[in-house]
């Protein structure tokens, strides 16, 4: 987990002076820097870095926010700086299968997750999830079919204006968004999907793996996106299958690495430590 109050991500052109100028303003401001990153993009000739820091309690997060404008301009930076001493608004939406939304929950309440559920969402009663401890967390049902997709879509932004996420998962939530609800989500939205999608699309993909004989499998979290299952990549894992593995077990299997790829996704959001390259992310792992 972070070590640090506050986190800095910046990204630009590569110039000379970057690093030299940034360190040495969060310096001025009584900032102790306990964590940094950098990479160079030889490819796209860009620059990324993830500075973690603590004030001392004569500094204000808040004058070095206002006063980093000018250090920014004169590198033309793209950057966030966010406070980590309070958790980050996270939205849940599910859909049947609730075993990515339970690891997330366990997560949280043994503080591997520094974030703050609002609100569950999904598609399905909440009968469905009689056996989960939301611990007091609302839920919603929101039901949806072919002609109330816009509605529930509509009612889906409207908790996302009221509640103020500041991210949403897709814990297996099995409905496509539309192009307008991705584009209002942007870089704040994390899907979880098999890797070997689109290979094998449409359902029951772990039995279509199984009937082609696969060795691997696997799972994908992404930035969602207009373009469907083709977001930027935030991480990914797989496990080695063999002939004597059923589709159940293609199934369980998948189920776990789905876990752990989410969760870890999640955390380095969480963190701030990822960071969009055109179609591609920069993750800064611990």
């Amino acid at each position: 987990m972070s070590k640090s109050q506050y986190v800095l991500t910046l990204s630009c052109i590569n110039q000379p002076g970057i690093v030299a100028s940034v360190t040495s303003y969060l310096f001025q401001q009584g900032a102790d820097i306990r964590e940094s990153q950098q990479f160079d993009d030889s490819e796209t000739g860009k620059f990324f870095a993830r500075i973690g820091f603590d004030l001392a309690a004569t500094s204000s997060i808040t004058t070095v926010r206002e006063q980093f404008s000018a250090v920014a301009e004169s590198f033309n930076l793209a950057y966030t700086l966010n406070d980590h001493t309070t958790p980050r608004r996270v939205l849940l939406l599910v859909s049947k299968f609730d075993h990515c939304l339970v690891d997330l929950l366990y997560r949280w309440r043994i503080g591997e997750l520094a974030m703050a559920p609002v609100a569950i969402v999904s598609n399905h009663g909440q009968e469905n999830f009689s056996e989960i401890d939301y611990k007091n967390i609302p839920f919603h049902h929101l039901p949806i079919s072919k002609s109330t997709k816009m509605e529930q879509e509509a009612q889906i932004w409207s908790l996302v204006r009221e509640l103020k996420p500041e991210l949403v998962v897709l814990a297996r939530y099995m409905q496509v968004l539309s192009d307008a609800l991705t584009a209002k989500l942007s870089g704040n939205c994390i899907n979880i999907h098999h890797s070997f999608l689109p290979g094998f699309k449409g359902a029951k993909p772990y039995h279509q793996a199984h009937q082609r004989g696969v060795k691997l499998i696997g799972a994908t979290a992404h930035y969602v996106t207009a373009d469907l299952d083709e977001g930027p990549i935030i991480e990914q894992d797989v496990e080695r299958i063999s002939h004597a593995d059923t589709p159940d077990d293609l199934v369980r299997k998948g189920r776990d690495i789905e876990r752990r790829v989410l969760a870890r996704a999640v955390r380095y959001h969480l963190e701030d430590r990822v960071i969009l390259n055109n179609k591609k992310t920069v993750v800064f792992t611990t």
